[in-house]
């Protein structure tokens, strides 16, 4: 029987395993109130309170549907910062005591989880597709008077084009990207997103207008219904269960990256990651050279944590991630993890 109870509480100490060491994540210069202010973050606030900003739920006791579903924070809230009787530290918003009046309707929007300008671009046009997305999308099978390339305003003659949809994204499949662990598996591909289009006649094929152009358009590209926007409405939070993964690819072509910058992961939904889930990066190096025999050698170095990445957008085999925090430059295949 005391085995059987001993059992339990260690079960229960690793499922609520942050309650032990709560009081241990507090910044050193945490505030006791903190007002929050128009262009605030919910990670920029996190961090005045957190060593690490993705343990934001735990102080505020939330669970999981909380999580998905945040409570709004407005500009002019106040955050206060309290203690239990035992010292375990959790935060509240500040209650204000309503007087018999007429109240105005809240209008100020809630603050985002993190910039959303960094990503509302890969949100509405997503700059890497999972391999074989494309191979039976729409496709650009003829030219206005055989144009080899389109501009605004011109048309184009597209197959395989449902008529009930009229606005488009347009793309070209680029670089294969491969899966580091299975390097002859492709995972996706970097396609370039050439523009948008609208279907103003169904047929087959089917008529459509070119509404703008960001590279050139030709026959043969590939068309996918284009989506509006829903920006991340996720709180930052640690995934659930320990996933590891490597960065494919860095937006833009260039070969580091850094705070701020666009990363692609070897991992998605199917692997359990999902929007909202924070990953540290760690630096994958190895050393390599020539002993005094003239022998090749190339010795692993101990990996080193060098950023946050915040998972804004996850397809089955392929995620988005944003670089929260850098402290050097960020290279395709280096390893992020659960934190």
């Amino acid at each position: 029987m005391t085995r059987i109870l001993s059992a339990l509480v260690l079960a229960l100490a690793a499922v609520c395993g942050y309650a032990q060491d709560t009081p241990g994540v507090l910044a050193e210069s945490a505030p006791n109130r903190y007002v929050v202010t128009s262009g605030d973050t919910l990670w920029g606030i996190a961090a005045r309170f957190l060593k690490d900003p993705w343990r934001w739920p735990e102080l505020w006791r939330m669970n999981r549907e909380q999580v998905r579903n945040p409570g709004r924070i407005h500009p002019g809230d106040v955050i206060v910062l309290e203690r239990d009787s035992d010292g375990t530290p959790y935060l509240r918003l500040e209650t204000v005591k309503l007087q018999p009046a007429i109240h105005a309707t809240r209008l100020t929007p809630a603050i985002p989880p993190i910039p959303p300008n960094a990503i509302e671009p890969f949100i509405s046009a997503p700059l890497v597709v999972e391999a074989g997305e494309l191979e039976h999308a729409a496709r650009i099978v003829a030219t206005q008077q055989d144009r080899v390339f389109l501009g605004n305003g011109d048309l184009a003659y597209v197959e395989n084009a449902p008529p009930e949809i009229a606005l488009w994204q347009v793309y070209r499949n680029g670089r294969p990207l491969y899966d580091p662990e299975s390097p002859k598996e492709i995972l996706g591909y970097e396609a370039f997103h050439l523009g948008t289009a609208k279907q103003i006649r169904a047929g087959t094929p089917a008529t459509f207008e070119i509404q703008t152009v960001k590279q050139e358009i030709g026959r043969g590209d590939r068309l996918v219904p284009a989506s509006t926007p829903v920006l991340v409405d996720y709180i930052p939070h640690r995934p659930d269960r320990a996933i590891e993964a490597r960065v494919i690819s860095i937006y833009g072509g260039v070969g580091s990256a850094g705070r701020g910058s666009i990363i692609s992961l070897s991992r998605g939904d199917r692997d359990g990651l999902e929007v909202g889930h924070v990953l540290v990066v760690e630096r994958n190096r190895t050393m390599a050279g020539r002993d005094e025999k003239d022998r090749a050698y190339a010795i692993p170095i101990p990996r080193e944590q060098i950023g946050l990445a915040f998972v804004f957008r996850s397809f089955s085999r392929i995620a988005y991630a944003l670089i929260l925090q850098s402290e050097g430059t960020v290279n395709v295949n280096d390893f992020v993890r659960t934190p």
